[in-house]
């Protein structure tokens, strides 16, 4: 693939920064730092501009806090003006990674994600026999900063550029030289880019079946187990060598009949469940919100939304005869 030119001038262009504005204040719009850059929008934009032509972005300034998803994982929030910067970048470079992806990575990616992955997994459960599922160990704290960067040259061109995307690799190791900050929309498009190579290896030398990757979490599909096992070593010796990345230890190799749990769902051929934590976590929302009403703190009204914003967790998964049996077992309050 030829290699695009990014210059700088184009991530200042003035209708290139408002966009980058509006996506990143998206759904944000009432917190303090957003308020404060959108009140004097043309000076603050003037400055990012004149920062990021002088190579004094990003400013790296993060706020970190964990979530429990369910695993604790640590989170590195850039700052609005880092955000702005993120976004303008990928206006320009998001079709650059979204045409050199092969059509089985889900993450990051328009019309694709989470539920055309879970889609894709069964219908692959239900054609071939044996499924070898694996992700990796501490994915975006080991993705090594020198790797990514020699890969990206691959893909731009423009010093100045390059030496952006070099300054934002580096703003927030978690190690020497190795790490991204999850939280970052740069972050996202960088690490799924990282494992490129990892497909076409799978797709193109080992000639797997039923491939899905999203993120870091990779399905694929052979005729046996013999085979399976064969090609999970030589995957593992690839990451190994190739992106300084390990295995985790417990990688999975089945019958496809039995079903896999993927992305939050448990996938059968004949059906798409609810994962154990996704039914926790419905039951925990539901009784809570159930529990303010009770209180006093919020409106029968208010109850109802809230409800549709529960119920969302269960869409995509053939829970309608749980969420019966949960309603049984924990009847809601009288209205």
């Amino acid at each position: 693939m030829k290699r695009r030119k990014i210059d700088l001038a184009d991530i200042t262009d003035w209708h290139n920064l408002h966009l980058a504005v509006w996506k990143a204040a998206r759904g944000k719009r009432h917190r303090p730092d957003v308020i404060r850059f959108t009140n004097r929008l043309d000076y603050n934009l003037g400055k990012l501009a004149d920062d990021i032509m002088q190579a004094k972005v990003p400013y790296g300034r993060y706020r970190e806090f964990h979530i429990h998803d369910p695993k604790e994982r640590l989170i590195h929030a850039a700052c609005f003006e880092d955000r702005v910067l993120h976004h303008a970048i990928m206006n320009l470079a998001e079709p650059v990674f979204e045409r050199t992806l092969v059509p089985t990575t889900y993450a990051c990616r328009p019309e694709k994600g989470v539920h055309k992955a879970i889609q894709q997994v069964q219908a692959n459960l239900r054609r071939y026999p044996w499924y070898v599922k694996v992700d990796i160990s501490g994915y975006f704290p080991n993705i090594d900063h020198h790797v990514l960067y020699r890969l990206l040259q691959h893909r731009f061109k423009g010093d100045d550029f390059l030496y952006l995307l070099w300054r934002i690799i580096d703003s927030c190791p978690a190690q020497p030289g190795k790490g991204l900050p999850i939280g970052s929309l740069t972050s996202q498009h960088f690490a799924n880019y990282y494992l490129d190579g990892a497909d076409r290896f799978l797709l193109e030398f080992c000639k797997v079946w039923g491939h899905v990757r999203y993120m870091d979490d990779t399905l694929f599909c052979c005729d046996s187990r013999e085979a399976a096992q064969v090609k999970l070593v030589e995957l593992r010796d690839w990451l190994r060598d190739q992106r300084q990345l390990q295995v985790k230890p417990d990688p999975q190799i089945n019958c496809s009949s039995r079903g896999v749990s993927y992305c939050g769902y448990r996938v059968l051929p004949g059906a798409v469940l609810l994962s154990r934590r996704k039914r926790q976590r419905y039951q925990q929302l539901r009784l809570q919100w159930e529990q303010a009403w009770l209180d006093g703190e919020i409106t029968e009204l208010e109850l109802q939304q809230v409800y549709q914003s529960v119920h969302a967790i269960t869409l995509h998964a053939d829970s309608d005869e749980w969420r019966r049996q949960n309603l049984r077992l924990y009847p809601s309050p009288a209205m």
